[in-house]
């Protein structure tokens, strides 16, 4: 997700801050007592070649006496790993394979644990998708990399987005199925998340890992774009990361009213030319402009846009759009700050609080489409679906945007790796037409978005 520096003529970090976050929360988003942090444990099975963890399905990870097999010390690093993420300290290092603990850059996660967790699925593959010949497969699960941009360390026990902690989290994420991340520049609101992505690439080797970042234009380049620009800010991510060629580049531009966009949406077509990027994407811009640029000769891989059950406005011409295009949507908040979860059914309103970056959004995003009652009813039937296939109402709100034709893969951030395991159940069941049926019905009773995807936010027309 861009996040511009200046919008509306207003200095801002986020561009939620002067669009989309209110300047007081409303009356019934207060206080939420902090909840309680848990542990997810990830099997330890790896399908991707080339992934550091490799352990037989049913390994046990340590014998009675504490001492791991030599013969399958992978079973250590993905639990110690998981450990390590969760933030688990003060548990007994592991008393074998001490070359390979020597040797690995995450010897410092290196923890036993008790007994491995319930046998589930590594989250799958995504559909491939990329209009030029380097087409891209990601996780159908993307692990959004915004919440490190320092505004949503809510509850400081369970914080893991900043320093050598965010940094350790991206491992567990891989061992469950999940590598690629999507992130992007200081200018586009993701803060350092460039710089943590590097040093894990940096320190996890040879890995099955691909990388989404961003171009953002939020400032002066808007109305005067050197030539050069587009160039030299690839070339900066691309030392961050230490790749040689980017695998997926969003392009972001604030200002509608500055034609130039498609100017640089053709330099940064030049540098695919080039093979310092592989694929060119757009972030919430709508689909008059896609068309211009899409016209111009751009050849557009993905447009990452903000969809889900609350937000459902790309139905209003832009699935139209890519469809006909063969464009991909990303979606993100399809959760919706984790309002479309348990911890908010049943949740009186005045224990509420927006503590988060995230939450501020989304809680916007809420009084657009209907009352805290209504979406209280929302969760209801969405808990229902959910105890049918035995999953959970974040399963649910993700299958849905899953199941759309046009999107290979959903973006959810992620502040901790607690919750892999629920990630790892999207794999584990499928929606029928009763259980989309109740769904909709319930949407019926809301109000139904009118505006293109993120124009409400530009200040450029209604939700």
């Amino acid at each position: 997700r861009a996040r511009p520096s200046r919008v509306n003529g207003r200095n801002s970090r986020l561009s939620l801050r002067c669009t989309t976050r209110p300047k007081e929360p409303d009356k019934m988003l207060k206080a939420i007592a902090p909840t309680s942090y848990c542990v997810r444990r990830c099997d330890a099975r790896s399908r991707n070649k080339g992934h550091l963890s490799r352990a037989r399905p049913n390994a046990s990870l340590a014998s009675p006496e504490g001492n791991c097999s030599a013969e399958d010390p992978s079973a250590y690093r993905r639990r110690a790993a998981l450990l390590g993420s969760a933030g688990m300290a003060g548990l007994s290092t592991v008393p074998c394979g001490d070359d390979m603990l020597r040797t690995s850059p995450f010897k410092h996660l290196y923890q036993t644990g008790s007994a491995l967790a319930e046998d589930l699925p590594l989250v799958a593959k995504g559909t491939p998708f990329g209009q030029l010949s380097q087409k891209l497969t990601p996780s159908s699960v993307i692990k959004g990399c915004w919440q490190l941009s320092g505004g949503h360390r809510g509850d400081r026990t369970s914080d893991r987005t900043t320093g050598s902690a965010a940094v350790a989290d991206f491992q567990a994420f891989v061992d469950a199925g999940i590598n690629t991340f999507d992130t992007g520049p200081e200018e586009c609101g993701y803060g350092p998340s460039e710089k943590i992505i590097g040093e894990y690439l940096r320190q996890a080797g040879d890995q099955e890992i691909q990388v989404f970042t961003k171009l953002c234009c939020v400032g002066q380049e808007m109305y005067k774009l050197p030539p050069q620009f587009v160039r030299q800010r690839m070339d900066r991510t691309r030392s961050r990361l230490g790749v040689e060629s980017l695998d997926l580049v969003q392009f972001y531009w604030n200002d509608y009213g500055s034609a130039q966009y498609v100017d640089a949406a053709l330099y940064l077509q030049d540098e695919v030319a080039a093979g310092r990027v592989k694929n060119v994407a757009l972030t919430n811009f709508g689909v008059d402009q896609m068309e211009k640029m899409w016209d111009a000769g751009v050849r557009i891989a993905a447009n990452q846009i903000q969809y889900s059950l609350l937000d459902r406005r790309p139905e209003n011409g832009m699935v139209d759009f890519c469809r006909a295009h063969n464009v991909a949507l990303l979606p993100y908040g399809v959760m919706a700050g984790g309002f479309l979860s348990e911890r908010y059914l049943d949740l009186d309103a005045a224990k509420v609080s927006v503590d988060t970056s995230s939450k501020q959004k989304y809680a916007s995003v809420l009084r657009k489409v209907g009352s805290w009652d209504w979406l209280q009813e929302l969760l209801v039937v969405l808990k229902s679906v959910a105890d049918k296939h035995n999953v959970s109402i974040a399963n649910v709100a993700t299958k849905w945007v899953l199941d759309k034709d046009t999107v290979p893969a959903v973006i959810i951030g992620a502040r901790n790796a607690a919750h892999l395991d629920d990630h790892r159940r999207l794999s584990t069941f499928s929606l029928d037409a009763a259980d989309v049926e109740a769904i909709n019905r319930v949407l019926a009773r809301g109000k139904k978005p009118k505006g293109d995807c993120y124009a409400w936010e530009r200040g450029l027309g209604e939700f």
